[in-house]
Parts: C-alpha cells; structure tokens; sequence
C-alpha cells in the first residue's frame, strides 16, 4: 500500500466537499447543503487561521481528508490540535489511514514547542470511530461537550 498524507490542495476542494456530506450523513444522519459547505470548505483554502485540511492518498487517488483547526490553551501555553470533519472512503477504512494521519499530527505536536496535543470530538453512538480512536492510544476524557448552533 503506498499511503501519503500531505496537505491538501485547493484543486482538491470539490472532493473535500462531497466527503464532508458523505461523512455528515453517515456518522450524524446530517443532510448538509453545499450551497453552504462549498463556501465553507473554500474559506478555509482562503485563510489559514481557520485551519487546514490534509489529504489521504493512496497510489495519488485521495482516499480520505481532515481538517486540522487550533485552539489556544492558555493552561499549556500552547496551541492544540483538533482534528474535525475526518472522512475515509469505505473501501479504505481498517486499513490504518486514521493512524497514518494521526501518526503525521503526532509528529508534528512532539516536535514542536508551540504545539500542545491533539483533540477531537466524536458523536457518542459513533462506536466505529470511537474504538479506532482507542485503538491507535487515544483517551476518553472527563470534558462532556455541550452546544448551541444556530439552524
């Protein structure tokens, strides 16, 4: 299997997108619009500080994507990682593009003094994703994560 991870390219957004719908549906039963993803997945190309996306591909077909945004934790004095909108072709899941990511982001964070960890959140009935988390050394941790989203 000849894997890479590398950031994504902007000629690469249109393919972000459909996994970002894809991945909405299957994990949360979300319909999302992409008359308002589109614009979102394209605000991210257009400035980094909102994050950044990484690619998964497998011989130069992109099998998979995240987007990485930051946190400032002012307890760490250090930035935080959090992975959010993960998605991995079907086809491709069990077969460690998850750890392939993760293993670049950890490398990245240990290697980095400005860099504090790596979080995520996941739907609790996802129990897939959650046991692929705690396979790779993941924590569940004590934070319960409440919201408000406007409609």
């Amino acid at each position: 299997m000849n894997l890479c991870i590398r950031e994504a390219k902007l000629e690469e957004a249109e393919l972000i997108i459909r996994y970002q719908i894809e991945m909405a549906k299957e994990s949360e039963g979300m319909t999302l619009d992409p008359a308002r993803v589109e614009p979102g997945v394209n605000a991210v190309f257009r400035d980094p500080s909102k994050g950044q996306y990484f690619v998964a591909l497998l011989d130069d077909v992109v099998i998979g994507c995240t987007l990485i945004q930051y946190e400032w934790s002012d307890w760490r004095n250090r930035t935080v990682l959090w992975i959010h909108s993960l998605y991995v072709t079907p086809l491709h899941r069990g077969k460690g593009v998850f750890r392939a990511i993760y293993d670049l982001l950890k490398k990245r964070v240990a290697g980095s003094q400005a860099l504090g960890g790596i979080r995520l959140y996941v739907d609790q009935r996802n129990e897939t994703a959650i046991s692929a988390y705690e396979k790779i050394g993941m924590t569940r941790e004590h934070y319960h994560l409440y919201e408000w989203m406007k409609p």
